[in-house]
């Protein structure tokens, strides 16, 4: 049969590599769970067979609520193959926003898997809406997974589902407002995942570790997408604590992430070796190779041959830094309207700072206010039961419009210089785009979180949040006085690189960390901008009023 949708190419794996491990799911305690093409399948259509079996109306949307497992995916796929649309919820949501989105959504079931803190997420889910719970879920008083799978005969033969079929809605506020839900087909999911894997020639011998939210459209793209694809092998994740394990357990030859892990990954290292005297020795020609592969290797990382970064900027120098360890780190840029599928940069034709060349199909144009608008083969539908705001989304002649501002040079490579509408006005009347700005302070290497704000006064200043080791350091007076010194003369560093209504009239130090679950970063780790400046704004002149480069809060 011609493959064009993710049911038919795992129905293809099904048949053609029925004993591969598809799947490597740690289950607690050091036990793993290992999954061929044929097993999971039969799971599946076990499962498929029971929501058939429910008589819910056709093409129902059922919420998927978990963090990333093997059966996250497995879900997925039943989902489709009963005929129905799933509804990825992001595993840190509040209550609040989870009844929003399932009520929006109308939801007629809710599969529950791996959480932490389900107890404060339950009041969100509707009493009555039906529940089954998913290996490694909390205790729930709902239908199991296996229980189901055990009573159930798998669907028989062959399923197709029309490409352009709804296959999913998923839900994304990006950095405010109440919670959209984006439309996408089989085709606008499976014709970028396809394109990705030949752009980068993956192989079915290629090994992930999947992390990041499945229920986000770039996790969805390059692991989903891209394992249904290409029949690759996955590894889950089992938690934090667990993680540099998972990572060595899988020896990833692909590994993608955010800017904010791929800083954590560098931090990690300069705790155990001073970043001065690592650059020190990668300078030595016999001593460097040795370094590289250590540091490398004590990352999990010895493996890897494609290694990307995607979901929010990166700063030019922390690409620089890795590519100096010898691992190219290829930036990617799209949003969960297409998929993710846009820009890529690819091995041998990096430019730091720019996020490459439109991918194959992806047509991009600037408009004359400098707004990214984007043409794509992954892009969405429309908003779910929102044609205006859908309408608002594209131009007369059909492009995206992406909310980022960018530059292209001549070789038509894409370089992001900040939002559209995160521009502000200093009371002289200057706007500041901050996001360059926040990428430079990011460059101190106590520094993991920075904000720059300023709107009404007369120049911007910033705000940080140092290291977890920067902060217990900072406990000490002699160290912080330290820390308080270097801070300075990195911020005048920084505003030597600004022109004069952009320069920052201090740095204040915040002691607490913006993280999901305060509300202060999205689910994919973007910071919430409003919330932070709502946050902390009402202390802002008296910050000002200290007349320090350095406030300490």
């Amino acid at each position: 049969m011609t493959l064009e949708t993710q049911l038919d190419y795992a129905q293809h794996w099904e048949k053609d590599r029925p004993n591969d491990v598809w799947f490597t799911q740690p289950l607690g305690g050091g036990k793993l769970r290992e999954l061929t093409f044929e097993q999971a399948l039969d799971e599946v259509r076990r499962m498929a067979a029971h929501l058939v079996g429910l008589g819910l109306p056709e093409k129902s949307n059922i919420a998927l609520f978990s963090k990333n497992t093997a059966w996250w995916i497995l879900a997925d796929l039943a989902i489709w193959m009963a005929g129905h649309t799933s509804v990825p919820l992001y595993p840190t949501l509040t209550a609040e926003t989870i009844r929003q989105i399932l009520e929006h959504s109308e939801a007629k079931l809710i599969f529950i898997g791996k959480l932490d803190g389900f107890p404060a997420m339950e009041p969100g889910i509707p009493q009555g809406l039906p529940r089954i719970s998913l290996p490694l879920s909390p205790k729930l008083d709902a239908p199991t997974w296996d229980s189901i799978i055990a009573s159930s005969a798998p669907l028989a033969g062959e399923v197709r589902r029309p490409k352009t079929d709804l296959a999913t809605i998923i839900y994304t506020s990006g950095s405010t407002g109440v919670p959209k839900g984006v439309m996408h087909s089989f085709q606008t999911m499976m014709s970028p995942g396809e394109r990705f894997t030949e752009y980068f020639g993956l192989r079915t011998s290629d090994r992930m570790l999947s992390y990041l939210p499945l229920a986000h459209a770039f996790e969805r793209y390059v692991v989903e997408t891209g394992t249904i694809g290409k029949g690759f092998h996955v590894f889950f994740a089992e938690s934090l604590d667990t993680f540099v394990e998972d990572i060595k357990r899988a020896r990833p030859t692909l590994f993608v992430s955010v800017p904010r892990l791929w800083q954590k990954f560098q931090l990690g290292v300069f705790s155990k070796m001073p970043e001065r005297k690592l650059g020190t020795l990668l300078k030595i020609p016999i001593v460097s190779g040795i370094i590289k592969k250590k540091v490398l290797s004590g990352l999990g990382f010895d493996q890897v041959r494609i290694a990307g970064s995607g979901s929010a900027p990166i700063p030019a120098e922390l690409i620089a830094w890795y590519r100096s360890l010898g691992l190219e780190l290829l930036e990617g840029y799209g949003m969960s309207e297409n998929f993710s599928y846009s820009h890529m940069t690819l091995p041998g034709d990096v430019r730091v700072g720019y996020v490459g060349k439109a991918c194959d199909g992806v047509e991009c144009k600037l408009s004359p206010e400098g707004e990214v608008l984007v043409k794509s083969p992954g892009t969405m539908l429309g908003y779910y039961k929102a044609p205006e705001l859908t309408a608002e989304m594209f131009t007369e002649d059909g492009f995206l419009k992406t909310g980022d501002r960018g530059e292209l040079d001549a070789d038509g490579r894409l370089k992001i210089t900040g939002r559209v509408k995160e521009l502000f006005k200093t009371s002289k009347g200057k706007y500041v785009a901050p996001a360059p700005i926040e990428n430079k302070l990011l460059l101190h290497s106590d520094v993991e979180q920075a904000l720059v704000t300023g709107n009404g006064f007369p120049q911007p200043y910033g705000m940080v949040v140092l290291s977890e080791q920067a902060r217990k350091r900072a406990s000490n007076a002699a160290d912080r006085q330290q820390l308080t010194s270097t801070l300075e003369s990195h911020l005048g560093e920084v505003n030597a690189t600004l022109d004069q209504h952009e320069q920052l009239d201090l740095l204040v130090v915040l002691s607490d960390e913006w993280t999901i679950e305060n509300g202060l970063l999205t689910p994919t780790m973007k910071l919430k901008r409003s919330a932070i400046e709502t946050k902390y704004g009402e202390r802002a002149p008296s910050w000002y009023e200290e007349k320090k480069a350095v406030v300490w809060a």
